[in-house]
Formats: structure tokens, sequence, C-alpha cells
């Protein structure tokens, strides 16, 4: 039964947080208001809200819970951790890795840098923290980067402590060798100071100090050394020339701008850091109920709340009402600049927002056409908005797995990726193991209603058979249904001629080899056979260690675990000093006897 809007007027006035409900309860929208009353009032006025995503929200909601706050600063927070708790349909609703990747150099006799990924500020002794980086790959770039510039040792302290002579590292001029002091401890500290000035982005100044190095290098005849200052110094210099743009008004700021078209929005991040840009994010959302205002205020909450390091300023395309409670909540300076060196790169990032909007919605949309054709080429029922793909693996029936990946408009959703260990029947049998995984999967999301569109079975003719007798007993017919299975004996050209059965017809769809539909179908099943094979091999490799660390007599399963957590691998443990393992808890003499007799066996 729709909600009844009479009932509004028992609604309280206060500030607080509504949670709009569907018939089984679920929320679907999240919002929250200075009066809540009229705050809801607003969405059934005689001139409703205009935002597209409206009438299909109300035509949903069945009931409205309301929560009363004393403040709208507490209705901001609780807003925000009932959306990150419900996840609901039409919220902006970031991805909830909240993990941060930096790099760090090491506290150390002999420093080291290195990449750390942390979810709470990790403790000051871990070493001097830069970052974090908007993404894995750039801070690995950096790593790397540094790794070429400045020749810091890379082993970790085990090896650093164990080795006598320098590795590769140090002949291919990489590495200074403090395992073996072919340096000192202030050529080392300096090379330390010197990276830390380029993290921070002070690379005049590494240039200048590098210089004064080589020219007394050059002086005092050790002209092999001048070399490296040179190669150094040239390698910093490109480095710099690709320094994209610069702007000395602007030392650490985000500049977030905002575009939005019907029921699709797209955030664009551009970040500067020492007055130059770094690097630039963007985030999409689609069937979004909120207005802008209320995008970006759920957006800086859950983007910046809880991060280690935030820039001195956030530069907004638009203003935002709350824009003092946001300051308080996150201690930041937040602008939306009218005029000067500011606007213009809020006129920037706009620029950049609606350029990729653009090229997102062309995507989108061929993406869309490509799942259309599908749809008709196989004869399918729905159109296949989200697609599963069922796979199984072991070798001569030890430990066997399954995998289901999803795809949803196309692209592969992580969330939906399930990994089944192979029970009962289908340890031994392949057919017997993809009836396990399917009926133990679509059981489950028989119960939660959450069907995909289309399930595709790695298999040919018997699968499919499988897959139906399945949907029979589980009385599911809500969802096409297809196998792929390469057909026998084709070597033509290089391209593998893939048949693809339906149910209720014998002779299989073949569809030429070069379509776009077929990579789509191809992509979809490799990816899961990938998945499939590395989950097996993980678990394969558990059983072995455990296997391998089993044969040690008076080794028990707790001391098992310790070790392993201690070191990490078997491969580690056999290298392991007298001294490492006593450093194990709970080893005693003799259990330190018996391991370093299996080791040397």
């Amino acid at each position: 039964m729709p909600f009844d809007k009479d009932t509004l007027t028992l609604y309280p006035t206060e500030p607080g947080v509504y949670l709009m409900k569907d018939t089984s309860g679920r929320v679907l929208y999240i919002g929250k208001g200075k009066n809540l009353q009229s705050r809801l009032k607003s969405y059934f006025a005689a001139h409703p809200d205009q935002r597209e995503m409206i009438p299909y929200l109300l035509s949903q909601v069945e009931s409205i819970d309301t929560i009363i706050t004393f403040t709208e600063k507490e209705a901001l927070l609780l807003e925000n951790q009932l959306i990150k708790q419900h996840r609901p349909k039409y919220n902006v609703l970031l991805k909830d890795d909240k993990s941060f990747i930096s790099l760090v150099l090491t506290h150390h006799k002999w420093p080291m840098l290195r990449l750390i990924r942390f979810k709470e500020p990790p403790p000051k002794e871990v070493g001097k923290l830069f970052g974090p980086y908007t993404s894995a790959t750039a801070a690995r770039q950096t790593l790397d980067l540094i790794s070429r510039l400045f020749p810091l040792r890379q082993c970790s302290d085990v090896e650093l402590n164990s080795r006598t002579r320098p590795c590769l590292l140090y002949d291919i001029k990489r590495c200074v060798a403090p395992c073996a002091s072919k340096c000192t401890k202030e050529e080392y500290q300096s090379l330390v100071e010197e990276v830390a000035l380029f993290l921070k982005g002070e690379k005049k100044e590494v240039l200048i100090e590098l210089k004064e190095k080589m020219e007394a290098a050059s002086d005092a005849l050790e002209f092999e050394k001048a070399a490296q200052y040179l190669k150094m110094i040239r390698q910093i210099e490109h480095v710099t020339e690709a320094q994209i743009i610069e702007h000395p008004g602007v030392e650490d700021a985000d500049v977030i701008s905002l575009y939005a078209q019907a029921d699709a929005i797209l955030i664009s991040e551009i970040i500067f850091r020492h007055g130059k840009l770094q690097a630039s994010e963007h985030y999409s959302f689609h069937r979004i109920a909120s207005n802008d205002e209320e995008v970006l205020e759920s957006f800086l909450i859950q983007h910046y709340r809880g991060r280690v390091a935030l820039p001195s300023e956030i530069l907004l395309s638009i203003d935002l009402p709350s824009k003092k409670l946001i300051e308080e909540i996150l201690q930041v300076k937040i602008h939306s600049p009218h005029r000067g060196a500011k606007r213009k790169l809020i006129e920037m990032g706009l620029k950049n927002a609606k350029s990729l909007f653009l090229r997102e919605q062309d995507a989108r949309s061929l993406k869309e056409k490509m799942l259309l054709e599908l749809a008709e080429s196989l004869q399918l029922t729905r159109f296949p908005k989200i697609i599963e793909c069922f796979d199984t693996s072991h070798i001569a029936g030890s430990d066997p797995v399954a995998s289901v990946v999803s795809f949803v408009d196309g692209e592969k959703e992580k969330s939906r990726t399930r990994l089944f260990k192979i029970r009962g029947e289908g340890k031994g049998d392949d057919l017997a193991a993809m009836r396990e995984v399917l009926y133990r999967h679509f059981a489950k999301q028989k119960e939660e209603n959450n069907f995909c569109d289309l399930l595709i079975i790695d298999g040919g003719k018997s699968h499919l058979n499988i897959a139906c007798d399945v949907f029979t007993q589980l009385k599911i017919a809500s969802i096409d249904l297809i196998a792929l299975a390469k057909e026998e004996a084709r070597h033509d050209k290089g391209l593998t001629q893939e048949q693809i059965f339906v149910p209720h017809q014998d002779k299989p769809i073949l569809i030429d080899p070069r379509s776009p539909l077929l990579f789509l179908l191809q992509r979809i099943r490799d990816e899961t056979h990938r998945q499939t094979i590395a989950y097996h091999r993980k678990r394969r490799s558990k059983r072995v260690i455990r296997s391998s660390l089993e044969e040690i007599p008076g080794i028990g399963p707790i001391k098992r675990k310790r070790l392993l957590t201690h070191f990490g691998s078997v491969a580690r443990l056999k290298q392991a000093t007298i001294s490492e393992l006593h450093a194990v808890k709970g080893l005693t003499k003799k259990d330190i006897e018996t391991l370093l007799t299996w080791m040397r066996n």
C-alpha cells in the first residue's frame, strides 16, 4: 500500500533523519532535514520536487521512519552513518574500502622506502608517511621512480642483517649496499633526506644539493661518484619537466566539481599539492534521488572523514548551505570562489567533469546497445543487465572449487563474486560439482530475491541440462540461461569458434568469431575461469603448506599457526636462524632442535 501523505502532519518538526522504506521494509532512501515535517511535505507538495528520480522513489515508498537529533550537525553525521549501514538504492554511496596507500620512510638505522596500506592511522613508530595517494598505481610508480633515482636499500630487515656480500642491485648502481658496509651512515642518511625532500615536492632543493655534491666529488677526483650524481640530476630534471601544471596561488587544495544530467551525476576531483597538479579522480553515480547540494554534502563526508592527510582547503563548484557544519566535521576550509585564479580552477574542474560525463555516457550507451544485440541474437526474454557466469576447477579431484563472477552493464561487479568449496558428491565429478554450486547459490539468491538476468555456464549441453534441472527444482523461471563451449577440432586462423547452447534447442548457436558480442561472452567466461583457477591454487597452496608442517613431529596446530604467522611462508621458515626461532612465542628448546633437524633434511 502506498504511503499516506495525510499522515505527514504527525511527523516531528525538529531536525533529524528520515528513512523511506518499501513494502518489505528495505530502506530506499535516507535524508536529513532542519524541520523533518516540512522536508517530507516538500516531496508530496502540489509543485513536487523536479528531480527525475523522485516519482520513481515515491511510487515504491510505503513507510517513512524518522530519527530526531539535537542539531543539524548531528543529523548530517547520522545520515552518513545510516547510508553506510543500509546502502540505500537512491543515495550516493562511495565504495567502503576506506584504506589508504602511502609511502613510508621506515625508522631504522638504514631506512628504506616502502608502500603501506592502512585503514586506521598507523603509529608514528612505523616511520615518516608521505601520501596518501589517490591510487595504488600512482604510489607504485612513485616508488619505482625513487628506487631508480636514489639507491636506498630494497631488502627486508632480515636480509639486511644476514647478508655479508652485496646483491645484484649494488652492481647495477641501484643500492649503496649498507649490508656490506659499502657506504657510511652519513652518506646513507644524506640519501634519505634527499628522498624526503623529493617526496615533499621540493625538487629544486634536491637538485641544488646534488649539484654541490657532484662538484665536490669532481674536485676530490672521485669521478665515478660524480658521474652517479650527474645521472641522478638528469633523471630528476627529466621528471620535473613532465610536470603538468603549476599554480603558485594554490598550495594544498582539492578542486571538487559536479556535473549532473537527468538521474546521472559525475564528481571530478583535481588534486594540487605544493602548488602543482598531482592527480585527478572522478566518481560516477546513477539513479540518485538527492539534489546537487545533498550529493556534495554526502560525498565530502564519506570521502574525507577519517582521512589521515587532508588538503589545506577544498574548492567547490557550488555553494553549500551546510558549509560551516561540514568544515567543523572535517576540520578543513571550504570555499566556492566566484572570481580570481581559484575560480579558474573551478571552471577547469567543471570542463573536466562535463567531458568525463559525456564520455562515460557514450560508453554506457554503447554497452547498452551491445547488450540489446546480445538479447536479440540469443533470443533472451530479459535485458541482460546482470550476467553471472559459473566455472569449476580441480586437479584429479583434489581441492575442488567453483566461482561465480557477475557483470553489471557489461562490467565486472566485484561485490557479487562468490567462491565455493565443493562438498559431497561434487568432489569427484564436474557435473555433480556444477549441480551442487548452482543449487547452493540460487537457493540463497531465491531467499534474497536477488537474481541475475542471464546465467552463463562454462560447458556444453550436459552442463546446460544440469542448470535447467536445478532451476526446475528451485522453481525459478525468471533467468535466461546459456552454456558456452569451444567447438571441437577447430583451428581456423587462430580464431576459436564458440558454441552457444540454449534450453529447448538441439543445435548450438554460432556467432561470428570477430563479433564484439562473442568477445563480451568470452571475456566474462575467461574472467570467471581466471577467478576459479586463482582460488583453486590458493586452496592447494594452503593444503601443501599445511601438509609440509604436519610432517614435523611435536609441532601441533597452534605452534604451526604461530610459525606461519611469524615467518609468512614455509620457504621463509626454512631460512630462519636460531635467534629468529627463539622469537616465536611458545617454542621450547626441544621444538627448536626439531625444527632445525627438519630444516637440514
